[in-house]
């Protein structure tokens, strides 16, 4: 299985039956890339997935690639077609709880803290989390001491529901994302600390890989194989 960084929150996961590519905001290079250079010619049968409609993670530019790749499958959140970002026909849309299932792919839908939705991929046997924009969003530097406690209320309740279906996870993409401030890796280390967790891949933190993978220090202490990310179109592959 082979990994790739797109962008922020976005990773095209390559196995020798399919591809995934989820929360595609843009390209790794502005007039080429690797998703327009690679994955949109390669034969293989292309999986779309956005967790939700915020334009860091879904860019309808997507609806169109199927004029040039016909074997596409779109998998949206329900929150993408309710803001009219794409329409009824242009895909398969799921909330939390739903499940989708064919010969090559399982995905389910979890929750998150801000909107949309969080995926578990079951995919040539092993088990991968693309959190979205699920987590621990409590903004301490700014927000007031219930805003705080609502939010980890919030984020751990969502943990615990993903926990109880899924206590061990081969893959995990999760937010670092530095501009929440002081303790901004709080909700990776709750996840870590309530997950068993294989590999541990930063994101949603735009160019700010410093600060993303500071992470690794805490990941190791918890015996999880931390991924710094390092630039776009890097290649993880995985066993």
């Amino acid at each position: 299985m082979k990994i790739t960084y797109i962008y922020h929150s976005g990773f095209a996961i390559e196995t020798e039956s399919c591809i995934v590519l989820i929360d595609y905001y843009k390209d790794t290079d502005t007039l080429h890339g690797y998703v327009h250079e690679q994955l949109l010619r390669c034969k293989k049968p292309l999986y779309i997935l956005a967790s939700h409609f915020h334009p860091d993670h879904f860019n309808r530019e997507v609806l169109t690639w199927k004029e040039e790749k016909p074997n596409i499958t779109y998998i949206f959140s329900k929150d993408i077609l309710k803001h009219k970002r794409a329409k009824k026909e242009d895909g398969i849309f799921i909330q939390k709880g739903d499940v989708y299932s064919d010969e090559m792919v399982k995905i389910e839908a979890f929750g998150s803290t801000d909107i949309g939705v969080s995926f578990l991929i079951y995919l040539e046997g092993k088990s991968i989390f693309h959190a979205g924009d699920l987590n621990n969003w409590h903004w301490k530097d700014e927000s007031t001491p219930e805003e705080i406690v609502a939010a980890e209320t919030a984020f751990l309740k969502e943990l615990e529901i993903i926990a109880k279906v899924a206590p061990q996870i081969d893959l995990v993409m999760f937010p670092i994302d530095a501009r929440i401030g002081t303790d901004y890796m709080r909700g990776a280390e709750q996840f870590v600390d309530r997950i068993r967790t294989g590999v541990f891949l930063p994101m949603h933190f735009g160019s700010a890989y410093e600060e993303a993978n500071a992470f690794k220090i805490y990941a190791e202490s918890k015996n999880v194989h931390f991924i710094d990310i390092i630039h776009t179109e890097q290649i993880i592959n995985t066993q």
